[in-house]
């Protein structure tokens, strides 16, 4: 059982360790990532290994193997394993693939606070609404009260054009 060791000393070594059985190889091409640490292994130099990375960071080389299921076998050494990454076997990185995202409660809660923002959008318009038929109300009642003066100052001064012609003021009840 042959294997590929990379040691990670921050940046100076890698150690990336295997066994396992080899499955059937599929006709796509592994991600380029795989291949450019397999090569890394093949070549036996690790150092710079942060280099060759999209990042140029040693964290971000460690997340990519975590997400294509590489596990570290030592807490002492940055050392990973993967069942299919097999010195001299390119051909099986295929079957090596990134992992799922697990389904989490926040796409939940971004849906149901959507639906909250959409109801609380439409209460809001339903508010707005009910605020402008209330403002034409007061409106439509300020100038009936205007009328109803006005009409009160017509009846006086037609009372007292009566008045004037007929010489006594009617009784009002």
């Amino acid at each position: 059982m042959a294997a590929n060791i990379l040691q990670l000393d921050q940046g100076t070594a890698i150690k990336i360790s295997s066994s396992s059985t080899v499955k059937s190889p599929k006709t796509k091409c592994p991600p380029p990532f795989l291949s450019k640490t397999f090569d890394l292994v093949e070549e036996g130099g690790a150092d710079g290994v942060a280099d060759f990375s999209k990042h140029n960071n040693f964290s971000s080389f460690i997340r990519q193997l975590n997400t294509y299921g590489f596990k570290k076998t030592s807490s002492k050494q940055w050392e990973f394993k993967h069942e299919k990454f097999l010195k001299g076997r390119r051909h099986i990185l295929v079957e090596i693939t990134r992992k799922k995202c697990e389904p989490s409660a926040f796409p939940a809660y971004l849906k149901a606070s959507n639906q909250e923002n959409a109801a609380g959008a439409i209460e809001e318009t339903n508010r707005l609404i009910l605020m402008e038929e209330n403002e034409n109300l007061r409106r439509e009642k300020l100038e009936l009260q205007i009328q109803i003066a006005q009409f009160k100052a017509l009846e006086m001064r037609l009372l007292d054009c009566l008045t004037q012609d007929m010489g006594s003021p009617p009784e009002q009840n």
